[in-house]
């Protein structure tokens, strides 16, 4: 049984496709994914890097850790599927089974790995224990036969098991230790051995705020039937809209011609509403124009009860740029730290443009940064105020250059009115940086 640390150790050479798209499998393993008490990102993780290396996924199927129940799975994948991948119940706990499932479905039975039994005790020993559980030392008894990738993060391997042209590989359920064995030792298996397909699937995703679904569909609805090797689709997220174009192609860089080509009209249409792409948040990119434009952030927050302050601190290195936060929740708290004048409340309420300015040139004031936020507003369900309804929210940014403030309606429960009170705010922050070039 030879340990895969990387392709090149592993000599099982026969397994071929010809090139020819094979068809795969995920089984997810987890009666806690059942219950919903996990969201499973294994199953995302790996669709996308199935469909990067043009293998065709027919099935995704979740099933609790029942060894039953499990074996049943795994022998129907086995028979319509190519390639099978587990994720998840190698680990040393009870309702760990699924390398029992797999030698029973395969009829393997389990043998000792002396190496993964070492690997294991050297494990356990650099953290300072000098005995090694007993229940650990079960991972290293692996199907008859199987080959095995190195797990450098945890203790259990990810197994390769063949049976005729078939294939299974089991991976762990923890995405630290599941995501490094699929990049370095999983993808350049399948890529060295043309276990791939001959196409790859390419996606970009472009981001979109201060426009509804129907706003952008009908922007973008003649481009929606320009496949079938080039595709795109309109998804709608909280405070936001998404268009994903997906494209097909023998390469990489052929597929990425033809998003780029989709690309560059969609960028026409929508303009300045586009705000980012892929992996980039609205408190990314803000915090990008801060950094690049060496520009200082202070927020009074009230509708948004800190959450503006929390997004910006999320991303790595904001304390280049981020300063203050302060949750002006009472009128009190917007007189006394804020400099709101007693008269402007009275006269205009707490939930107003002229409130939402003075809250952020007040904070802009007091820490002397470049530039500010105030938010005040109406999240509910109670608290309205005469004639201003639940969702209300008055945005004010604030630079040297420009003040801005904005009225918003929101609809939603509290939280969600919350969240889509901190994008507007950082969006309209975006807005006036962009308008000082």
């Amino acid at each position: 049984m030879t340990p895969l640390y990387f392709f090149h150790t592993c000599n099982i050479a026969t397994v071929r496709y010809n090139g020819s798209i094979m068809k795969a499998e995920i089984v997810s393993i987890g009666t806690e994914i059942l219950l919903g008490h996990i969201v499973n990102t294994n199953a995302v993780y790996l669709s996308k890097k199935l469909a990067q290396l043009g293998i065709n996924l027919y099935y995704e199927t979740t099933v609790g850790d029942n060894p039953e129940r499990l074996t049943g799975v795994l022998k129907k994948a086995l028979l319509r599927s190519d390639i099978v991948f587990t994720m998840g119940g190698l680990g040393p706990t009870v309702d760990d089974v699924t390398l029992a499932a797999i030698c029973k479905a395969l009829a393997r039975r389990p043998v000792l790995n002396e190496r993964i039994k070492r690997l294991i005790v050297r494990h356990y020993r650099k953290r300072g224990l000098k005995k090694t559980p007993e229940d650990a030392l079960r991972q290293a008894l692996i199907p008859r036969g199987s080959y095995w990738f190195t797990n450098k993060v945890g203790t259990a391997p990810g197994i390769l098991l063949k049976r005729g042209k078939k294939m299974l590989i089991a991976l762990p359920g923890p995405p630290r230790e599941l995501i490094p064995i699929f990049e370095n030792s999983v993808i350049p298996f399948l890529t060295k051995r043309k276990l791939a397909g001959k196409h790859t699937i390419r996606t970009r995703r472009i981001k979109i705020t201060s426009l509804t679904e129907a706003e952008v569909n009908r922007t973008v609805k003649d481009l929606l039937s320009i496949g079938p090797e080039t595709t795109l689709g309109v998804y709608v997220h909280l405070g936001e809209v998404e268009l994903k174009i997906t494209a097909k192609a023998k390469n990489a860089k052929i597929a990425r011609r033809q998003i780029q080509k989709i690309e560059r009209e969609i960028r026409k249409r929508l303009g300045g509403h586009i705000y980012g792409t892929d992996g980039e948040s609205l408190e990314s990119v803000v915090g990008k124009m801060l950094a690049e434009k060496r520009k200082t952030l202070a927020v009074a927050e009230s509708a948004s009860g800190g959450l503006i302050a929390s997004r910006i601190t999320n991303v790595s290195g904001s304390s280049r740029y981020f300063k203050m936060g302060i949750v002006a929740y009472s009128n009190k708290a917007k007189t006394k730290l804020l400099g709101v004048s007693d008269g402007k409340i009275k006269k205009y309420g707490a939930v107003s443009k002229e409130v939402a300015l003075s809250m952020a040139e007040g904070i802009k004031k007091l820490f002397r940064t470049d530039t500010a936020i105030g938010t005040t507003g109406i999240a509910g369900p109670t608290g309205t105020a005469g004639k201003k309804p639940v969702g209300l929210v008055y945005i004010a940014a604030v630079t040297d250059a420009f003040k801005m403030v904005k009225e918003y309606h929101f609809t939603g429960n509290r939280e969600e009115i919350k969240w889509q009170a901190a994008g507007a705010a950082l969006d309209l922050l975006r807005i006036n940086l962009k308008a000082q070039g």
